[in-house]
């Protein structure tokens, strides 16, 4: 059976882009800090990632207060989406992600969303017509696709987007999404990279380019594509930062 991945590969210049944030992202991982210390600049790249996730929706970019309180309830549930992709709350999450993609995206909504709706809408996708087909329809692409890693966590990235399953704190799953796909796929396994950085500082951009995979027309799903694979080899730079800064302390 064709892979239905295969065609994006092929777009012109798709191939080269998720050939580039993989080398980036290797390297990063050879790093000399993150040879043995790379647990440190994870969890600082996990946190990192959550204030920028927040920021792209209109959440805060502050640090909780010294009690612990965060009061925007979109950082909130960034940060805790963060802690669930960090140490071994991220080999937990990727377990479930490789088994049941579709339980990791509830445990990730009910992270998110947690302040932000009823408690008997956490985890349950709409009921609108067609959101629990291509739910399903993406579970398995994920699973079961042979494309090249950076191309898959592109289509997840953007279908979730597209399809806002939950209603709320759609963005932050789906970047937490794309990010299982990268940790999964031995991609990015250790969660080092930052690619919520450049699609935050991308302003415009980032829902242009995602309201063109949405469109389903060839060249601008190619291009969401490519501009992910731009995040993942931008993200592995801002990774590169904070293991330089580590090796300095």
């Amino acid at each position: 059976m064709t892979d239905p991945l295969q065609p994006l590969v092929d777009l012109p210049g798709v191939r080269a882009a998720a050939d580039r944030a993989r080398d980036a992202l290797a390297a990063v991982h050879r790093h000399k800090t993150n040879r043995r210390g790379w647990p440190t600049t994870a969890a600082e790249a996990a946190v990192r990632a959550a204030r920028s996730s927040a920021a792209i929706d209109g959440g805060s970019t502050g640090l909780p207060s010294v009690d612990g309180r965060v009061d925007d309830p979109i950082l909130a549930g960034a940060l805790r989406v963060g802690q669930a992709l960090d140490g071994d709350a991220l080999r937990n999450l990727t377990g479930v992600w490789q088994r049941a993609p579709l339980q990791a995206l509830a445990r990730l909504h009910l992270l998110a969303a947690a302040d932000l709706t009823e408690e008997a809408a956490l985890g349950r996708p709409r009921a609108d017509a067609g959101v629990a087909g291509r739910l399903d329809l993406l579970a398995q692409i994920a699973l079961t696709s042979t494309a090249p890693a950076p191309v898959i966590a592109a289509v997840v990235h953007g279908e979730l987007l597209a399809l806002r399953p939950f209603g709320t704190a759609d963005g932050v799953v789906a970047r937490a999404a794309a990010r299982l796909v990268t940790v999964s796929s031995g991609l990015d396994p250790h969660a080092l990279g930052v690619p919520e950085v450049f699609w935050l500082r991308r302003g415009q951009a980032y829902p242009d380019a995602a309201a063109g995979f949405g469109s389903g027309e060839p060249e601008a799903v190619g291009g969401w594509v490519i501009f992910c694979c731009g995040g993942l080899e931008d993200g592995a730079r801002e990774a590169t930062s904070i293991a330089d800064a580590a090796a300095t302390q």
